[in-house]
């Protein structure tokens, strides 16, 4: 006997959203998001790289209500991004009120100083959580072998929720600390790469890494996979030397 097959009709389908955390209030680079690299403001391409992504449902743009932000709201809707506005400290409180404002049952978490995402990354994430959804937190993160920059995490929209009930400190400004910070209360799952490149830097948070990414942007040549990125930088340590001296700041300094 033929065996009955399941009635798609009736399955039901889960919204991954992207929600990209903006701002121009930077104190190391104000107003990185929107700087020119390589002829495309940052934000484009970050808007960019998620909307290529599979297995996102919608790319949204979460912003502050501070005035220095609205050119960030401006440059959103002219992407044609949804924009939601909410506290320019509490960003747990921001991506909270994404995921009421355009509902999903997971969110892709994206900062808007990541101008090299790559939109294979974010759909192996995307991939790996709709196949496994009673995971909260899905990320190349927690054990880190990516350049800094390149990273994608998941949280479970309801998990997200849950946190925010809780949450102090800087679990509210880096939104994700309090999911991979408590693995006895929330459920993760971490991605890796192998050979590992977590040292090299390709984000966006001071001139000098503006210097090394434009460098770096010229030497692709239009290529965006990360496999490129960690083979140009190999090949060309006077890139590496432009920004190996920044230093990232912790979770407490904000």
């Amino acid at each position: 006997m033929a065996r009955a097959q399941p009635d798609e009709s009736k399955q039901v389908r889960v919204q991954v959203n992207a929600v990209i955390q903006a701002r121009t209030g930077s104190t190391r680079l104000p107003g990185k998001v929107l700087t020119d690299l390589g002829g495309t403001p940052v934000l484009d391409r970050v808007v960019a790289a998620a909307r290529a992504a599979r297995g996102v449902d919608r790319v949204v743009v979460a912003t502050s209500t501070a005035a220095g932000d609205d050119a960030v709201a401006e440059r959103a809707a002219a992407l044609g991004a949804p924009v939601v506005r909410g506290s320019e400290d509490d960003v747990l409180a921001r991506f909270v009120q994404a995921a009421d404002e355009h509902p999903c049952d997971a969110v892709v978490r994206l900062t808007a100083d990541c101008p090299l995402l790559d939109p294979a990354l974010v759909s192996l994430v995307a991939a790996t959580w709709r196949d496994a959804p009673d995971h909260d937190y899905v990320a190349t993160t927690l054990v880190r072998t990516l350049p800094r920059g390149l990273d994608v995490e998941l949280a479970r929209t309801g998990a997200l929720r849950e946190l925010a009930g809780t949450a102090t400190g800087y679990d509210r400004i880096h939104v994700t600390s309090g999911l991979y910070g408590a693995p006895e209360r929330f459920r993760c799952l971490g991605l890796v790469v192998a050979p590992a490149a977590d040292d090299l830097r390709v984000t966006l948070d001071t001139a000098d890494d503006l210097h090394a990414l434009q460098g770096l942007v010229e030497a692709l040549g239009g290529r965006s996979d990360w496999r490129s990125v960690v083979a140009v930088l190999r090949s060309r340590p006077d890139l590496v030397e432009r920004n190996a001296h920044v230093r990232q700041k912790s979770l407490a300094e904000g």
